[in-house]
């Protein structure tokens, strides 16, 4: 199998730079060939010198109709590479990337400019989303100047729960302060979660769990009921728009309450539960797990939806 890594973003977002960075590396030069291929020219251009001192063979695809599986089938017989680094063209849709059957990627990294993510956010949101779906790691660069970075964060967080996010000044690397934009104060008792508040604070408790821990959470949710869930288990959550009408993803915690077997699928409820941490299966280790101190039934929301836009 040849192993594949996938730098994506869009145009002037620091892919090239994070490319020469990686290349540069001593951990990066390993013995055979490495096949860079280029999919949209920058600003920045790669260096001769460090191809050949890094034995990279550049090859320039610029339409997407010629990024096909034949034609990375023919460079792949033509220079027979130990691995391929692909500087995707951000305008390329990401879904519709076909690869050689042998080709595995191992890594995808999508770069992002700070300073134009909300204008890519706003009118590019779905070749965005594709681009982030599935990347390990999300770079912020050039975030100079920038206070809101905790949106940003819970944007990405929103499409996808895992990736590794990384801010990056002129500097280097950034620590952001989440805590003091939070929507809510963590001292309250209990912790009101309304309709903007409740989808940070889902996507908050997966990186932040200690901040609460113990503490009480207040909540409008529908209730969801697995098939073979405990009686005394359910899901109280939101259904949220992560990127566009058509992506959507159901938001909650597990909860347990002794009156959980009298709720029906698709209850509206009001919430009133402490935050623990424990192991559950469905998560694959430990996460939040909510002990449910009154459960109500109540009417749905206004906006039933709730948005992270």
């Amino acid at each position: 199998m040849r192993p594949v890594y996938i730098i994506n973003g869009f145009l002037e977002s620091g892919k090239t730079e994070f490319i020469v960075y990686t290349l540069s590396q001593p951990y990066f030069q390993v013995k055979g060939k490495t096949l860079l291929l280029l999919c949209e020219e920058g600003e920045i251009e790669y260096d001769e010198k460090l191809l050949k001192d890094t034995n990279t063979i550049l090859e320039l695809i610029e339409e997407e109709e010629d990024f096909t599986p034949s034609a990375l089938m023919e460079l792949d017989k033509k220079y027979k590479p130990e691995r391929i680094i692909i500087e995707y063209n951000g305008m390329w849709n990401f879904k519709n990337m076909k690869l050689p059957w042998h080709w595995s990627v191992e890594q995808q990294i999508t770069c992002i400019d700070a300073s134009t993510f909300p204008m890519y956010y706003t009118n590019m949101k779905s070749l965005l989303a594709e681009m982030v779906r599935k990347s390990e790691m999300i770079i912020f660069n050039r975030c100079d100047g920038i206070e809101d970075l905790a949106s940003y964060k819970r944007n990405i967080k929103a499409v996808n729960r895992q990736a590794e996010i990384i801010f990056e000044d002129s500097n280097g690397e950034i620590d952001e302060i989440f805590e003091d934009d939070l929507p809510y104060n963590l001292q309250d008792d209990p912790i009101i979660l309304d309709n903007t508040g409740y989808g940070i604070w889902y996507i908050d408790s997966m990186d932040h769990l200690e901040r609460y821990l113990n503490k009480k959470v207040e909540f409008t949710a529908q209730v969801l009921k697995p098939e073979n869930f405990p009686k005394d288990c359910f899901v109280p959550g939101r259904m949220a728009m992560t990127c566009c009408a058509e992506d959507m993803s159901f938001l909650g915690y597990v909860c347990k309450y002794t009156g959980a077997a009298d709720l029906q699928q698709r209850d509206w409820v009001k919430v009133r539960a402490v935050v623990k941490e424990e192991y559950w299966a469905d998560y694959n280790g430990k996460g939040p797990v909510l002990y449910a101190e009154k459960v109500e039934r109540t009417k749905a929301p206004k906006e039933e939806v709730i948005s992270f836009m």
